[in-house]
């Protein structure tokens, strides 16, 4: 039952990553279709954006494991 609980609770936590992500690159591309020229300035901060989403759960991912 607890190993149950522990990949219900990495499921739940995978949906902020996941929505942060679909966030960081539609601002993106929000960002590049008003301003094209800054593209390269903008593209490197999503990047920024998308690795520290990505890394809140890859440690979430390691709790769960260790748990």
């Amino acid at each position: 039952m607890d190993g149950n609980l522990n990949l219900i609770g990495l499921g739940l936590s995978a949906i902020g990553p996941g929505v942060a992500i679909g966030l960081i690159f539609a601002a993106l591309i929000s960002g590049i279709a008003r301003q094209p020229e800054a593209a390269n300035v903008l593209f490197g901060r999503a990047i920024l954006g998308f690795v520290l989403a990505e890394a809140l759960f890859i440690i979430t991912l390691a709790i769960a494991f260790v748990l």
